[in-house]
Order: structure tokens, then sequence, then C-alpha cells
């Protein structure tokens, strides 16, 4: 009953800070023409209402797909249809068609900002809260502390509900597929991985890994036995839930190929906007958009991603256990985000909720990371009027995770889980053997080199000729950042893994 209290005091503890964020600016505020991710949340909603389904889609008079078009899954779209039928009974101008556009008022922020808090309520915050109670391998004191860690991630919060978006709904169905095939309910976790994919496309960062770790669980049970069996019945709840959420779009070939060219809108580019990928950072260097001819950018790459997922997902499905997923999904996603085709900077929540999950196991790094991924998001922070809100969530998020988990205690080569790999180096480097002394080294050097350049894009004004040069630092130093964390969990997938390693003693 202990636990219980204290969890429920986390969790409205992480909902009295989304509400405190809330209550400040959001993508978009009075700026038009196109105001922002708000103004497409709320365009979602008046254009599902008020037109008939085979045109939500399309171009049209009354559909002008360049004024925030729907580039969501399915999904996407019936929740904007069921939030649009509560906002009609409440006040019916916040989505009427054409005439709503750019729509503000106290009264429709306090709405807009509540459908945020209850999708959280009903999806995230439970899977969270399940999560860490199914954590078996650590004592209940630590689920409560991994629990309140999880809830006062800053990144998710100051997107959702300070920029406004409903990612917390895709991420929630996402880590109920994982508690899914965690805990053996091999079916809800297929059910639910489906309807995070067919809420938001991206959700493809997690699908891999999810897949060949149930392939993995085939296997192992034996291809012509039980593990036939349990395929076939995960193809078929695959099967039946895609075909449920797009049967609407079923019925006309056009339909469908029109739903999958919003979904996947490859004309875009590479890239768009300052993003802290390989793609956008390294182009200070290297015009890849100039150099590379559009189809040539595609293969390059999609070959890129598939090779830097492919050895953690053969290792998976080798050797399908609990914690090895968890860590794939984790290596797989920053895959995606580092080399994948036209990724934005709110992507690398994508790879911050796999991260979540291995918090409790790697406290310093994954802490370390979760830091660095609120970063990579500043220039867009600060575009919505959010800096001190991103300020206050991290200092508050980092404060909990050293006092919860002791991080700067837990940074050595056996907690950092590099003691194998250490060891393999040495027989070829013996003079490297300090290598978790210069990881924390390595941890304050970034610190310092976030808190100035957070520091300079508040303060100072840009060169003239240089209009993006702090954007641009900020992707560059977060794409370094990543690419060396990419390194770190591979590194665990290849060399820490053993049979029984997930076991530890429970503290």
């Amino acid at each position: 009953m202990e636990k219980w209290s204290l969890m429920a005091v986390v969790v409205l503890l992480g909902l009295t800070v989304r509400w405190t964020v809330s209550l400040n600016s959001y993508s978009g505020a009075g700026k038009p023409p196109m105001f922002g991710d708000y103004e497409a949340q709320r365009h979602w909603q008046e254009i599902t209402l008020n037109l008939p389904i085979k045109q939500w889609y399309f171009n049209s008079s009354d559909n002008n797909l360049q004024y925030w078009g729907l580039d969501y899954p399915p999904l996407t779209a019936y929740h904007s249809l069921l939030c649009a039928y509560v906002a009609k009974f409440i006040d019916p101008d916040w989505i009427a068609l054409h005439t709503s556009r750019g729509y503000e008022s106290q009264a429709h922020k306090l709405f807009m900002r509540a459908t945020v808090l209850v999708a959280d309520l009903l999806i995230y915050i439970p899977a969270v809260v399940m999560h860490c109670y199914y954590l078996k391998e650590i004592s209940a004191k630590k689920r409560i502390s991994s629990a309140l860690c999880i809830l006062l991630y800053p990144g998710l919060i100051l997107i959702d509900y300070g920029h406004f978006q409903y990612n917390s709904v895709s991420l929630g169905f996402a880590l109920w597929g994982v508690l899914g095939v965690s805990c053996n309910w091999n079916l809800l976790g297929s059910l639910a991985f489906c309807l995070a994919l067919n809420y938001k496309q991206m959700e493809l960062y997690h699908a891999l890994p999810f897949f060949c770790f149930l392939l993995g669980k085939c296997f192992k049970q034996g291809i012509q036995g039980k593990g036939f069996v349990l395929l076939i019945k995960l193809v078929c709840t695959v099967v039946g839930s895609f075909i449920l959420c797009w049967l609407p779009f079923f019925m006309e070939k056009d339909q469908s190929l029109q739903v999958l060219r919003r979904l996947f809108p490859v004309d875009r580019g590479l890239f768009e906007d300052k993003v802290a990928n390989v793609w956008c950072s390294f182009s200070v260097f290297l015009k890849f958009k100039e150099v590379l001819p559009h189809h040539i950018q595609i293969i390059v790459s999609i070959c890129l991603t598939f090779l830097s997922l492919l050895p953690a997902c053969i290792k998976l499905i080798m050797q399908p256990v609990n914690e090895m997923f968890r860590f794939t999904l984790v290596s797989c996603a920053l895959s995606f985000f580092l080399f994948s085709f036209q990724v934005h900077e709110k992507s690398i929540l994508l790879v911050s909720l796999p991260v979540c999950l291995v918090l409790h196991e790697i406290p310093f790094m994954s802490t370390w990371f979760l830091l660095v991924s609120t970063f990579s998001m500043l220039p867009l922070l600060l575009k919505d009027e959010l800096f001190l809100p991103s300020v206050v969530t991290a200092m508050a998020f980092f404060m909990a995770c050293a006092t919860s988990f002791s991080i700067f205690e837990r940074a050595s080569e056996e907690e950092l889980r590099l003691k194998s790999f250490s060891v393999s180096v040495r027989k070829y480097l013996p003079w490297v053997t300090r290598l978790s002394r210069t990881i924390r080294h390595l941890f304050s050097i970034s610190i310092v080199t976030m808190v100035l350049l957070t520091v300079m894009a508040v303060t100072l004004a840009p060169p003239a000729n240089l209009p993006d040069l702090f954007a641009v630092l900020v992707c560059f130093v977060s794409c370094l950042h990543f690419l060396f964390f990419l390194a770190y969990f591979n590194i665990i997938i290849i060399w820490d893994f053993k049979h029984g390693r997930h076991q530890k003693k429970i503290n």
C-alpha cells in the first residue's frame, strides 16, 4: 500500500509539472499566417469533423494541403475527430470550416492543453507506472524512482505541453507494446505496437527491433511447433489491426496511395530545418542536397540506416531476452534518427523513450543522453519562447536522477557495462586503463559546452551573415553526442550481453 501511495505522489508531481509548463507559450502563438503546430492540431480537428473521410488527405478547395495538410496515419486522424466532437459540443467556432483558421483564445488553449493531459492520463502515464511495476530485478524504491525520472523527462513535457503535440499517445502505445512482449503478452504487445505505428509513422523506429524480438522468440520455441503457432497469431493480430485502422482508405487504390504519399513525403528532401542528425549537421562541410541527386540521397540514407542497425537486430534475433530488447530499441531508434530520410528535430523523442526504459540499468549514461536530447531541441524551444520552462524542467530532471540513482557513484566500468569491452581493448591497447574516468571527463565537458551554447544562444545576437550560427552549433554538438551514444549502446549489445546477465541482484 505504501509503495502505491508513493507512486500516486509521483504521478501527481508529474502532472503538476506538465500543467505548469502548459501555462506558457506554444508553437506559432500569435504568428500568422501559418501559426504553428498548435494550429496544425486544431486544423486537423476542423478537417476531420467537417469533411468526409475520402477528402481528409486530398487537396481541395476545402482542404488546402499547403496549410497544415494531414500527414499522419489514420489513427491520428481518428483522434483528431474525437477531439473535434468534444470541441464542437463546447464551442463550434473552434472548429468551423475555413473561419476558424488561426483561432486563439484562453478557453480554446485550455481545451487543447486538456486534450493532451487526458491522452497522457489514459495511455502514457499508466504505461510508465506498469512498466516500473514489472521491473522485478530492482527494489520497490528504485521502481518508484524510475517512474519519477521518466515522468519528469523534460523533452516530452516541453514538446507536448509547451510546443504542442500528442507524442505521448504514440509513445504510450509503444511502451504498452514493450511491456506486453516483455511479459509474454505477445498478442497485446503486437496490438499496442500496431496502434503506435498507425498513430505516427515515425514509430518505425521501434517496429524493427519489436519484430526481431518476436521473431527470435518464435525461433527459440521452434518454428515447427509452438513457435509457428505464435508466429501465426502475431501475423493475424498485426494484419487485423492494420486492416481495421486503414479500412476506410482500402476501398479505392487512389485513396491508399494518397495516404502513403502524405505519410512519406520524399519530395521534401533529405532534411528540413535544423535537426541534430548526420545529414543536417555535416551539411556545413558537405552540401549533400547539392552534391547527391535526389534518388541517390534516398538510397544512401536507407543503406546507412540499415547497416547501422543490422548488428543489433541480428544479435536480438539470436538472443531474444528482455534486456537485449530494450537496448536494441535504443540502438535502432538512434540509427533511424541519425541516418534516415526526412527526420524532424522532435523525432529524438522516439529515441528518448527506450533510453528511459534503461534508466535504472545505466543511470549515468541514460541521464546524460536525455539531457542532450532536450538540448538538441533548443532552437525550437527558444522559437516557442520556452526557455525558462526548459531550464527549470532540465534542472529538476537532473536533480531527480542524480538523487534517485546516485549517478556519479555508478560510473565505473562495471556500472557503465563496459567491462567486457575494456578487457577486449586492453589485449591490444594495454595503455587504455581509465575508460570510466575518461567518460566522466567527457560528461563534464559536455555539460559545460551545452550550458555555454545555451547562454550564447539566449544572450548574443548571431552575425548578420550567419543568422543560424547558434542553431547549427547546437545541432552539430548534439549530433556528435548521438554518434558517441550510438557507438556506446552497440558496444553494450555486442560485448556485454550473455544469457542470465539480466538477472541482477535486487537492491
